[in-house]
């Protein structure tokens, strides 16, 4: 671990989660302080989206296809 490093704010390597729902886990990044920076649709026909963490990360979720 190395301390005192600037959060990654601008993908550089960016990784995504698979999640079931990309929709309902946005709701809850949302209520828990993360903000949406590339909404459902931008990647289509992939179902992802971007948000950023409270402490500025920028991370992808990924929801596969049903």
């Amino acid at each position: 671990m190395i301390l005192g490093r600037a959060p990654g704010s601008k993908p550089g390597l960016l990784f995504y989660v698979m999640v079931d729902s990309v929709a309902s886990t946005l709701d809850a990044i949302v209520a828990n302080g993360g903000e949406i920076v590339q909404p459902i649709g931008a990647d289509a026909p992939e179902i992802t989206a971007r948000f950023r963490d409270p402490a500025g990360n920028i991370i992808g979720l990924y929801q596969q296809p049903a």
